[in-house]
């Protein structure tokens, strides 16, 4: 037993050193790794897992070109940028031709790639060319956008730009929202209140023409100067910094930063005494995160079967064979928006029908008609590339665009 005593703290001492410098060889070897993943950025500007990234993207490059290759080889395809092509096709209908022009793209390859809508003027009220708006933003690829009221350009619609609601849904159309890393497409409602330190009450739309007498429309100043009158048997109340500053029965400015409510005096007027006022707007489905929504209808392709509801979302009048513009996306997150001409000898148009078909074709999951006929415009890389009645097309409420974002590289 003694020696077994004398032994043991021996051994356990020699266990000891070898662990020691066990664990200090291994710190070693790991601030080395380190110093050597650092002097790699420092001497690259790349970090390893940016590699890795870039990596990735390739990879999803290489797939990408592989898919619009398989996809459209028969065609005419252009790539404008990494992570998009362009696509010139003929189909025929009846054995009549309806020219097509297709972008597809993929943001997942190229960070540089911004899919955002553009509105024609600093205001509502306003129309200019999709050529015009695609120069100002530095475009690369347009297309027309939703429904708009041609005497104002007021869209008429669901538009969302940068987090910003501009205008409300009409007739809960459907709509697609863009996140930062993804696509959704739903019908959208309103969900909004004026909120006082006297109750609340429901808002109906924002910045949008009055449906009914007894809806309350919000005002703001992306309107334009001046509101609307009021409704019959109606009032205005001015708002600004979250108090009433006029009540009116007549047109009246828009305050800066500030809105007018519009709506029934048997519902406004409860109000009249309140401290308080926060306007709080939202959309049903509650898309946390998203960044821009588009309005269109009606629907063309759902959860990856056709579906096109013109009665539900009242848009019977479009039906027939027109020019058309429709957006959709597929289940790998690529964007695909198409614009066909028609109303002529060459291009004879779509039915939504046949619009549909096309669109579950290329891949789409989701897809929705946008406004056509003489509105129907693709802009290519400085030029409109389809052939509407109107050299350049029609002047427009809105687009929805694609640029770059020019990053400033650091030094």
């Amino acid at each position: 037993m003694d020696t077994l005593i004398l032994q043991r703290p021996q051994t356990e001492k020699t266990a000891t050193s070898v662990a020691g410098i066990g664990i200090a060889l291994c710190l070693l070897l790991m601030q080395n790794i380190g110093i050597l993943a650092r002097d790699v950025e420092g001497l690259t500007g790349i970090s390893p897992g940016l590699n890795y990234v870039k990596e990735q993207q390739l990879q999803q490059e290489e797939l990408f070109n592989r898919e619009i290759k398989n996809k459209y080889g028969k065609f005419d395809v252009t790539e404008i940028e990494k992570g998009v092509k362009h696509v010139r096709m003929v189909k025929y209908f009846s054995g009549k031709p309806v020219r097509i022009n297709v972008v597809e793209l993929s943001q997942g390859i190229n960070d540089d790639l911004i899919v955002e809508p553009a509105i024609a003027s600093n205001k509502l009220a306003g129309r200019t060319k999709v050529t015009n708006i695609a120069n100002r933003e530095n475009a690369i690829v347009a297309i027309n956008g939703g429904y708009f009221k041609p005497q104002t350009g007021v869209p008429l619609g669901t538009l969302m730009i940068n987090k910003k609601v501009y205008t409300g849904p009409i007739y809960d159309r459907v709509a697609i929202g863009f996140f930062d890393n993804h696509y959704d497409m739903a019908r959208v409602k309103m969900d909004a209140a004026v909120k006082t330190n006297i109750g609340e009450f429901k808002i109906d739309n924002v910045n949008q023409p009055r449906m009914l007498s007894t809806h309350v429309i919000v005002f703001t100043e992306d309107w334009g100067k001046i509101s609307p009158p009021a409704p019959k048997y109606g009032m205005l109340l001015v708002i600004k910094s979250g108090k009433i500053v006029k009540v009116s029965y007549e047109p009246c400015e828009i305050p800066e930063g500030g809105y007018v409510i519009s709506g029934p005096e048997s519902i406004l007027s409860n109000y009249l005494k309140a401290k308080k006022f926060n306007l709080d707007v939202k959309m049903n489905p509650d898309w946390k995160g998203v960044n821009h929504i588009l309005s269109g209808g009606p629907y063309l392709v759902k959860d990856g079967e056709v579906f096109v509801d013109t009665v539900s979302e009242k848009l019977q009048s479009i039906g027939g064979r027109n020019p058309r513009t429709a957006i959709g996306y597929t289940q790998d997150k690529h964007l695909i928006l198409l614009a066909a001409d028609g109303r002529e000898g060459a291009s004879i148009g779509l039915t939504l029908n046949e619009l549909a078909n096309i669109m579950k074709q290329l891949g789409c999951v989701n897809a929705m008609n946008l406004d056509g006929g003489g509105s129907t415009v693709m802009y290519v890389n400085g030029k409109v590339v389809n052939k509407p009645a109107v050299q350049g097309g029609i002047p427009l409420s809105h687009t929805l665009l694609v640029r770059k974002d020019y990053k400033i590289s650091k030094l």
